[in-house]
């Protein structure tokens, strides 16, 4: 079967004759004058491309446009007609003639040339490109080429930025090239066009100041291989490129016929080469390959990474042009809509949107820099599509703006009665924390503006801290909004998020304001202890300009971007503790809120607890009651906190109860008492009464503080027979610690005065330790219970057991003040302790306890341990002499103190 006939032309023809080039340029001077004559190719004078010469350029007049040049580099004078006389001379000279070519053979293929580096570009053979050539080196040596044969070499620079290349910064290869047009311009740059002509390697430089020269070999394409394969490789990159130009519009339609009309496979890689999108140094690899099939194989597979890139490129247009489509059609339905809706609305509701925000920006009293900013916003929202992103960040931005209260503000209440009415109501107890709000408010009344600190309350959950604020602005009439601080890490969560972001808005506090819908609210931040700080910010440093009444007048949130004024807000800060920065606290006032006491919490579950829970289980006054009695007994053995959380929850589970028997028909009214209180609240949780049941030696009951109140704090201690080391536990902190080490060393000290033998510290060691094992325990105010414990354990006398104390030591003996008396003296009652030690500097604390504490404790104030000691124990010890005995002699006639016997435990 006959293969069907190609319509392209063949290459097959073109690729033989280049495999026997070589062979035929011997062949040609062998023996006959005719071969010499047909070898000597005589060059016309060459003329630029149309298209150049139609730009204007003059055609370069030089020698090499009127002498002839040979290709195999021999001249001739010119071609003249052979008279019979000349015949003869030819044909003597012909072995001459033929000597001469043999030795130019040896010269043919290394040529010293002039260099001419090159930027962003690589010149393929068979190219004509014109260049502007500007650098001094490169203009010398286009002058001296037109002046000798208008042959240079043409070679790019390896980094396009380098203005003066040296030897190194070129490569090796590149194309030799014949000038056919130079062009001088009056800013002293040259035009020129050249031609490539021939593979060139620069073999060595040649030393030359004005410009590079070097010896270049004529680099001859390699046709070696399968004429076939061959065939076949220049029909792919043909029809592939076809397939390039079609996605690639740079590249013109004509490009394709005048390939089609190219039979050597050299050049038609070179062509296609050159019209592809490459690197320069992708380009530079195919300019050094010699190989005709390597080439046209390293070609067609940069054609098919150049198609796989236009082909996204293409879908990725195509994707976006329907997206604008589909865009700008949903906005012409949006504009058609519009009209009809205003048909439709005439006489109703005529006015669009913008004219709203308009109409809105002119009744809300803005400051003069809101107003600007607003009506700036409104101008830009106008010339925008209403389908953009952008417009919509807009138009949120202006509700915003135009939301918050701006010089709105509420009828503050100025009387002092109807405020103490209110917080009575409210809360009892807490008559000092009400008796300073209502100094506060009564300022307030007298001034047009805040200008007085910002209130803290600080105290143990469940006190009331967030209820006296919300009493607070109902009796001054404020607006009240509350915005909890706890956990918040993110400065912008204070300060708001910049427009720029995604999803940005204001910060918490113009939220507030926004929620309050007044200028001039109570705003509570609460848990303001509870703020965090990591990479985001430090929320508690954006705090210091709000709380700050000096600055708070030109407060700005980073989404409004204009001064918003603060000055009438009356802000109240709750917290657990005071563990804060200090720029924070300076700026508050601190009212210390302490835990209730036991009748306090019998009063409040009466007044508030009982009726709130009652009401919301669906119970009838008449239905259910709780005796004073029961609610005694609720609060010794089902709670034990500083506030009364815990006690409205076991009232909760109380009114379920009583709501089930009920329900159930068991009983249609459930009385409550302290009989039956088991019955419905279940198992005891807690023991009232002493910590222990009977006086026992080396433990004691100490007191200390928490953030959640204070509790009470049992220490145990024992001795062991060892070499005097000192061990404690129970998850103790340096400062109880060394609060051990103190109690330690001034028993050592003072041994002799409680009936302890010196021995005793040498033959024994000694373990303390405070249970729960599990709960971190510090503070410095557990020193004297420390010494207690000691001195019970090495001279064996118990501790009372209805006694507590607390007092930091020194090692002279000294009961050094403590702080947080009320809720450690409040723990003792709850505990059934009868009698506390307390430090006598803290003497003038218990002005502000409440009357029932007083009443209900022995408070032993002390300064020295030696009066905690005949307190703590059941005997005073009996103090003894000790005489110092010399090494090996025995002791004789001292009698063993009570404290080197054995000790019951």
């Amino acid at each position: 079967m006959s293969e069907a006939p190609i319509k392209r032309k063949t290459l097959r023809g073109s690729v033989k004759k280049n495999n026997q080039k070589q062979n035929d340029q011997e062949k040609s001077v062998k023996s006959k004058p005719q071969q010499a004559k047909e070898n000597m190719v005589i060059k016309s004078k060459k003329q630029p491309p149309e298209e150049y010469s139609s730009a204007g350029d003059k055609p370069f007049e030089s020698k090499m446009q009127t002498d002839t040049v040979a290709v195999e580099g021999e001249s001739v004078v010119g071609r003249r007609k052979k008279t019979p006389a000349t015949k003869k001379r030819d044909m003597d000279s012909l072995e001459g003639l033929t000597v001469q070519v043999a030795e130019k053979r040896e010269s043919l293929h290394k040529k010293t040339m002039a260099i001419l580096p090159l930027r962003d570009i690589v010149i393929f053979p068979y190219m004509i490109v014109p260049l502007f050539v500007g650098r001094e080196k490169s203009v010398r040596a286009l002058e001296a080429v037109t002046k000798e044969n208008g042959r240079i070499f043409l070679v790019s620079q390896k980094d396009a930025t380098i203005d003066d290349p040296s030897v190194e910064d070129i490569y090796r290869f590149g194309t030799i090239a014949t000038i056919l047009q130079l062009l001088k311009l009056p800013d002293g740059t040259v035009k020129v066009l050249v031609e490539g002509i021939q593979r060139g390697k620069i073999k060595k430089f040649v030393e030359q100041d004005n410009y590079f020269k070097a010896e270049i070999e004529e680099i001859t394409s390699n046709f070696s291989g399968n004429t076939e394969e061959t065939e076949a490789l220049a029909r792919s990159v043909l029809t592939q490129f076809e397939h390039y130009i079609k996605l690639n519009k740079k590249v013109a339609p004509e490009v394709l016929v005048s390939l089609n009309q190219i039979t050597d496979p050299s050049k038609l890689a070179d062509t296609v080469a050159s019209h592809l999108n490459l690197k320069i140094s992708e380009k530079q690899d195919v300019l050094e390959i010699v190989s005709v099939n390597e080439r046209l194989e390293r070609v067609f597979a940069h054609m098919e990474a150049e198609i796989g890139v236009l082909q996204v490129e293409k879908r990725i247009r195509n994707r976006v042009k329907r997206q604008m489509e589909k865009t700008q059609r949903e906005y012409y339905l949006n504009e058609q809509l519009k009209a009809i809706q205003k048909e439709l609305g005439e006489g109703e509701d005529g006015k669009d949107e913008l004219a709203e925000l308009e109409e809105k920006i002119k009744k809300t009293r803005l400051s003069k820099e809101a107003h600007e900013k607003a009506l700036s916003d409104l101008k830009k929202l106008r010339g925008m599509s209403p389908m953009s992103a952008e417009s919509t960040v807009v138009r949120n931005y202006l509700d915003w703006l135009l939301g918050i209260p701006w010089k709105k503000r509420t009828k503050v209440s100025n009387d002092l009665a109807y405020a103490e009415k209110i917080l009575d109501a409210d809360h009892y107890g807490l008559e000092k924390v009400k008796e300073r709000i209502l100094e506060y408010l009564a300022v307030q009344s007298r001034s047009s503006k805040i200008k007085g600190p910002i209130l803290c309350l600080v105290g143990p959950p469940g006190v009331g801290k967030t209820s006296l604020a919300r009493s607070i602005a109902k009796s001054t009439g404020r607006n009240y909004v509350r915005v909890s601080l706890g956990g918040v890490r993110d400065e912008a969560e204070i300060r708001g998020h910049r427009r720029t972001y995604i999803g940005a808005m204001p910060g918490k506090i113009i939220q507030g304001m926004k929620k309050a819908k007044s200028s001039n609210p109570l705003f509570l931040m609460d848990e303001i202890d509870k703020l965090g700080a990591d990479w985001r910010g430090d929320p508690s440093s954006a705090l210091l300009e709000v709380l700050d009444p000096e600055q708070n007048a030109t407060f700005v949130d980073h989404y409004l971007e204009v001064d918003y004024d603060l000055s009438d807000v009356m802000f109240v800060t709750t917290a657990n503790s005071l563990n804060m920065p200090q720029p924070l606290l300076d700026r508050m006032e601190i009212i210390r809120i302490s835990g209730y006491t036991e009748d306090e919490k019998i009063e409040i579950a009466k007044r508030h607890l009982i009726e709130k829970q009652g009401q919301a289980h669906s119970l009838k006054p008449h239905e259910w009651s709780v005796s004073d009695d029961a609610l005694r007994e609720l609060v010794r053995t089902y709670t034990r906190e500083a506030g009364v959380r815990s006690l409205e929850r076991e009232i909760a589970n109380l009114a379920r109860k009583a709501v089930k028997e009920i329900v159930t028909g068991k009983a249609k009214t459930v009385h409550i008492t302290k009989k039956n209180l088991e019955r419905y609240a279940g198992v005891k949780r807690f023991h009232y009464g002493e910590t222990e049941l009977e006086d026992m030696v080396g433990i004691v009951t100490g007191l200390a503080w928490t953030e959640v109140g204070g509790e009470i704090l049992t220490i145990e201690s024992v001795m062991v027979p060892g070499k005097g080391n000192v061990k404690s536990t129970g998850k103790l902190g340096d400062v109880m610690q060394e609060s051990v080490s103190a109690a330690f060393s001034y028993l050592k000290s003072r041994c002799l005065s409680y009936g302890i033998a010196p021995t005793l510290f040498e033959k024994h060691d000694f373990h303390v330790h405070v249970p729960e094992g599990a709960t971190p325990k510090d503070g410095p105010s557990a020193g004297i219970a420390m010494v207690t414990t000691l001195v019970s354990v090495m001279t064996g006398i118990p501790i009372r057991r209805d006694i507590a104390m607390t007092g930091e030591i020194t090692l002279r003996g000294r009961v050094l003040p403590i702080g947080g008396l009320k809720e450690k003296l409040l723990a003792a009652l709850r505990a059934g302790i009868k009698t506390v030690c307390f430090p006598k500097e803290n003497e003038k604390d218990l002005k502000e306890l409440p009357s029932t504490i007083k009443k209900s404790l022995n408070l032993v104030p002390v300064s020295h341990v030696d009066e905690v000691i005949g307190y703590a124990l059941v005997r005073k010890p009996q103090p003894i002499e000790w005489e110092e005995t010399p090494v090996g002699d025995t002791v004789s006639g001292q009698k063993q103190s009570p404290s080197e016997s054995s000790l019951p435990h």
